[in-house]
């Protein structure tokens, strides 16, 4: 895992693609923005150490939002130490009301556990980590509750899955809506108003050049727009390759059969393809072959994706 001190006390954790990028802010009650995966949680617990973090000390917990790769630490930590969990207001209705197919858990068959959220962030509502103040900034298209953290002294955006650098994260129409290609334009857009000399993504490298990258962006997102199946096949590869992360490993002559049982995969076909599951499961499967993405072994699948 590569740390990098963003600010004083202040460090920046980042995972592979299963894993949601975390943040730390070391004191004698530390503060964290994101917890990772559940399953993962022993590496995440580990990490924390190595920065010096007593996780029955930590005092708040913020989530840039509730999928299970940012807070599957969550329950864990709140259990040892009784720290408040600071989420949107959106995201706090659906973790109150155990709403596990808005969280997508349940829809992805992810793996997560419900807590306890006690406070509701607002948009542009200040947020004191340490000495430093953020703003909450609401960015839905991704997730319903999604929000950025912009420290605007220092000229930092924590962008979470609203902006990487040479991505973009999913975008689940049949949970988010119809209009979630144009909340992520929006969101875009409001990101382009903000002065950003550093950006540290929920996946990925951090990045200085927030222009580009928002470019890069909106020019897939027009490209969606224009041809819907392009949502569909992004959609399908990177829960597939999600899938094999978080599963691994996977038998490969029952694997389209599993996903035949998940509420998304059937869905997510029917939606854009037609009901044509098994050529465009193999689609995929060839092309991820032919790039080195996925692999077999005696029976099995894994993939070459950094977990």
């Amino acid at each position: 895992m590569n740390v990098v001190e963003i600010m004083e006390g202040l460090f920046f954790i980042e995972r592979g693609y299963l894993n949601g990028n975390h943040f730390v802010y070391l004191s004698d009650e530390p503060v964290l923005i994101d917890t990772a995966y559940k399953a993962d949680f022993a590496e995440t617990e580990q990490a924390l150490r190595r920065l010096g973090v007593d996780l029955s000390r930590v005092q708040l917990i913020v989530n840039t939002h509730c999928h299970c790769d940012h807070i599957g630490g969550n329950f864990a930590i709140q259990e040892r130490s009784g720290c408040d969990v600071a989420v949107h207001r959106i995201g706090k209705h659906f973790i109150d009301t155990r709403d596990d197919w808005a969280t997508w858990w349940r829809y992805f068959r992810q793996d997560a556990d419900f807590f306890r959220c006690t406070r509701a962030l607002d948009h542009g509502e200040a947020l004191h980590i340490g000495p430093y103040q953020f703003q909450a900034l609401y960015t839905p298209g991704h997730a319903s509750d999604g929000i950025v953290l912009y420290e605007e002294q220092h000229k930092v955006l924590l962008s979470s899955d609203t902006l990487w650098e040479n991505d973009m994260a999913a975008i689940t129409e049949r949970v988010e809506g119809s209009r979630a290609v144009f909340s992520v334009l929006d969101s875009l857009a409001l990101l382009e108003r903000l002065d950003v000399r550093m950006v540290y993504p929920g996946h990925g490298r951090p990045f200085s050049d927030v222009g580009a990258a928002i470019a890069r962006t909106r020019k897939r997102l027009q490209g969606f727009l224009a041809n819907r199946k392009r949502i569909g096949n992004d959609l399908l590869k990177k829960i597939i390759v999600y899938t094999l992360m978080m599963r691994h490993p996977v038998n490969e002559a029952t694997f389209l059969d599993d996903l035949m049982a998940t509420p998304w995969f059937p869905e997510t076909v029917d939606h854009y393809f037609g009901n044509d599951y098994r050529r465009k499961f193999d689609d995929i499967m060839t092309d991820f072959f032919r790039r080195g993405i996925v692999k077999r072994k005696d029976g099995t699948l894994f993939t070459m994706v950094k977990r």
